[in-house]
């Protein structure tokens, strides 16, 4: 969301925000949206929506049956562009597959968008897990290895600040999500360099991540990979991928220069 300033500048365009805003609340659990979905999901009035709908709509982003609306292919030019002029992805994308390879594992790049961790770089192992993530895929940060690791490279207030104003629910029985827990993985992630996830995010999945630092030493991604947990205990897990998961980040971190 935008902050204050910029919702009050007078070059700051509304009706463009609301576009957007109405173009990325599609996803795998909303693939197909009428006007009365959109307008919830995007907290805008039935009228805003549908007008942001018909203009997408007519400019080839979205197609329609006269009741509901999906996506369209040239959608991801939005998302070609992001991919194509930055570094990171590009940079990450031949560790990301060397790590799965050698692990047989998924492995992931994300990070910080408000609430969530977004992946932008992404390499599936043979072995596929049922959460079905991809690029583009958001997962809530204060319950996934990625958002801790992002939410503890903030001062320590912001991400207190931060963690009590979003919206934080239980995904399964397993799911860390009252704040002063959440804020003490954060926490312990700041002193042990790594976070993990096992089963909050789905049962029998299990993650852990690592930051992501550029050669100036800020911390710019966070690097995950995940396993199922009939393959090995989460000790086990750590101790066998977690020393190949801090070599790739710090390769990626070498090649990044600051942005």
């Amino acid at each position: 969301m935008p902050g204050e300033e910029a919702v009050h500048d007078r070059n700051f365009v509304a009706s463009l925000q609301k576009g957007l805003e109405v173009l990325t609340c599609f996803g795998r659990q909303h693939s197909r949206l009428t006007v009365s979905e959109v307008a919830r999901l995007t907290a805008s009035s039935p009228a805003s929506a549908r007008r942001s709908l018909l203009t997408l709509h007519a400019l080839g982003y979205l197609d329609s049956d006269g009741k509901r609306y999906w996506m369209l292919p040239k959608a991801l030019l939005v998302a070609h562009a992001y991919l194509a002029s930055r570094a990171t992805p590009s940079l990450a994308q031949p560790l990301l597959d060397a790590l799965s390879e050698r692990t047989r594992e998924s492995a992931s790049l994300g990070k910080l968008l408000g609430d969530d961790a977004i992946i932008i770089a992404r390499s599936t192992a043979r072995r596929s897990l049922s959460v079905g993530l991809g690029i583009g895929s958001r997962l809530p940060a204060y319950c996934s290895a990625l958002g801790r690791v992002l939410l503890a490279s903030l001062p320590p207030a912001e991400a207190e600040r931060r963690v009590r104003a979003m919206a934080r629910h239980a995904l399964t029985a397993r799911t860390v999500y009252e704040a002063r827990p959440v804020l003490a993985r954060i926490a312990r992630c700041r002193e042990e360099g790594f976070a993990s996830n096992d089963g909050e995010l789905e049962l029998g999945v299990r993650s852990m991540a690592v930051p992501v630092h550029d050669r100036s030493g800020a911390m710019v991604a966070a690097m995950s990979i995940a396993v199922r947990a009939e393959r090995m205990s989460f000790i086990e897990f750590r101790d066998a991928f977690l020393p190949a998961l801090r070599k790739a980040g710090a390769t990626l971190g070498g090649r990044l220069y600051p942005e």
